[in-house]
């Protein structure tokens, strides 16, 4: 019998929620170089569905303030005018959603980074490695995974920096983890907070 990767299961989880596919179509169309959807639009699904297998009573569902997070990557196209059309766009297929569409090629700014060379590389400035994960629709309906850490930490139920959030920046993800309230919301989760 074959055993489902965790790649197969995210595609799965994604698949089989309407509004996640909705979304990833509307992202598809704006036709964008190097772009995804990530962070608690992907992390979210999974931490649900997990729990819901576990039968724990006090999962939550989606949070209405969760942000969609819209990364992509044109190094010639850095501005903030640009994201700023790119989120109307959004809205104006899906005006409920809480989009936040940014070009990756700046964000190594204000993160106090080297530049980035592409979406795999800024994920690997996120601060959760569960995190550190988008998907995309592909022109012939296919969902691609972009996991510069891989998908054991998210199917793991683990909270673990990212080498970037070692150290000097290890307070950000512990102040992370507290304000999004993430272990009342999932309390399967367990936070790895070692070097």
């Amino acid at each position: 019998m074959h055993q489902l990767t965790y790649g197969d299961r995210l595609q799965a989880v994604i698949r089989d929620d309407a509004w996640r596919m909705g979304l990833l179509a509307h992202v598809r169309a704006l036709d964008l170089p190097d772009c995804w959807i990530g962070a608690g639009f992907v992390r979210n699904a999974v931490w649900n569905q997990l729990h819901r297998q576990q039968a724990v009573p006090e999962t939550a569902g989606e949070a209405p303030d969760s942000d969609v997070d819209v990364v992509w990557f044109d190094a010639a196209c850095p501005s903030i005018a640009v994201d700023r059309d790119l989120t109307d766009r959004l809205l104006a297929l899906a005006p409920d959603v809480p989009w936040s569409v940014k070009n990756q090629a700046r964000m190594h700014c204000r993160n106090g980074d080297a530049p980035y060379t592409g979406c795999a590389d800024a994920l690997r400035h996120w601060p959760e490695t569960a995190t550190a994960v988008a998907v995309r629709l592909t022109p012939q309906d296919a969902l691609e995974v972009l996991a510069p850490f891989g998908l054991d930490d998210l199917f793991g139920r683990l909270i673990r920096p990212t080498p970037a959030f070692r150290g000097a920046k290890r307070e950000i993800l512990r102040q992370r983890v507290r304000e999004k309230r993430w272990l009342e919301r999932w309390p399967l989760l367990r936070v790895v907070d070692a070097d």
